[in-house]
């Protein structure tokens, strides 16, 4: 990962994210950052058992000793260094057991994070991510309403919502007050910015004019070496 974060930095990013960086120990990735001055944004809570399916326990009804297990896990990493925010993955479930499960294991995240650290949770489109219980922004809305912890807030992915809701700047105009990050990929392959069905130059233009400050995810996927498919951050970069 130390390699990872120091190519951000030689390419000009102004922040790194993580998805689980658990095998790296938190302190080779605290002295990397040290050394770039990249701050680290976020991470996310471990999935469970990937090879079974799973993508996240926080909503699995039964499952709440090793979703907190989880969720305690994320927090100690994110203090060794220094992430802004932990993403409480959901997980593959539906119904009000649920959401009720996913509700108090967010406020046992939003409690155990302090107001110094914030708490997201993510909608995830239904074509890459299948049952998955949180698939839209009026429903995590919601849930961050229920919850009612000020540092419960909405990981609003660019990409997630354009394939699901489309509207992408309507709903970042709605949803603004609640939104902790923010991620953006092209439309509908996740690829980098420049092609598909989302123009990312005016939502770009209206995260900024809505007063966002803090540096946005780059959450695509590419096809060949990285440093290849930042000819975006010439065009979008905001100033």
């Amino acid at each position: 990962m130390r390699d990872a974060i120091c190519a951000a930095a030689r390419a000009g990013f102004d922040a790194v994210e993580c998805h689980w960086p658990y095998n790296t120990p938190a302190a080779d990735v605290a002295a990397a950052l040290a050394e770039t001055g990249l701050p680290m944004l976020g991470l996310n809570t471990r999935r469970g058992n990937v090879a079974s399916g799973e993508n996240g326990l926080a909503a699995l009804p039964g499952r709440e000793v090793e979703a907190r297990a989880a969720i305690d896990e994320a927090l100690s990493y994110a203090e060794a260094v220094d992430a802004r925010a932990v993403h409480v993955m959901a997980g593959c479930a539906e119904g009000a057991a649920a959401e009720a499960a996913f509700t108090a294991n967010l406020r046992y995240a939003c409690e155990r994070a302090g107001p110094n650290r914030i708490i997201l949770i993510e909608p995830l489109n239904p074509w890459d991510a299948p049952g998955y219980f949180l698939n839209r922004t009026g429903q995590a809305a919601e849930i961050i309403a229920g919850v009612g912890a000020s540092n419960l807030k909405l990981m609003f992915d660019c990409y997630h919502v354009g394939r699901t809701e489309g509207d992408v700047i309507g709903r970042l105009r709605a949803l603004m007050p609640i939104i902790g990050h923010i991620q953006f990929a092209s439309v509908p392959d996740r690829g980098p910015p420049g092609h598909g069905e989302l123009d990312l130059g005016p939502v770009f233009a209206e995260i900024s004019a809505l007063g966002w400050i803090v540096p946005l995810g780059a959450e695509y996927k590419v096809t060949g070496p990285t440093s290849d498919s930042l000819g975006w951050m010439q065009v979008l970069r905001r100033n």
